[in-house]
């Protein structure tokens, strides 16, 4: 069985996708990078996801909620809701 990935979007230079990386890394959590500058259809994804905000990263969770830009707290908040 496949495990589920959170999908991350967002770009090489932008800080705040670094930072949700390394959250993700640091708990083992599975996720799939997608730098919307390199791959055309990564970031039409990404624009149909974020909804005319233009901020990064776009996370999508498997559940199929979408946070944009969220700060550690909001991840752990999303984490926590996913265990329930």
């Amino acid at each position: 069985m496949e495990e589920k990935t959170v999908e991350i979007y967002g770009t090489h230079w932008c800080p705040d996708c670094h930072r949700a990386k390394r959250f993700f890394e640091s708990r083992g959590i599975p996720y799939r990078w997608y730098d919307i500058e390199d791959d055309g259809e990564a970031f039409k994804r990404a624009e149909a996801l974020r909804k005319g905000y233009k901020r990064v990263p776009i996370l999508l969770f498997p559940d199929g909620s979408v946070l944009i830009e969220p700060s550690d707290a909001a991840l752990e908040a999303q984490l926590k809701k996913d265990e329930t």
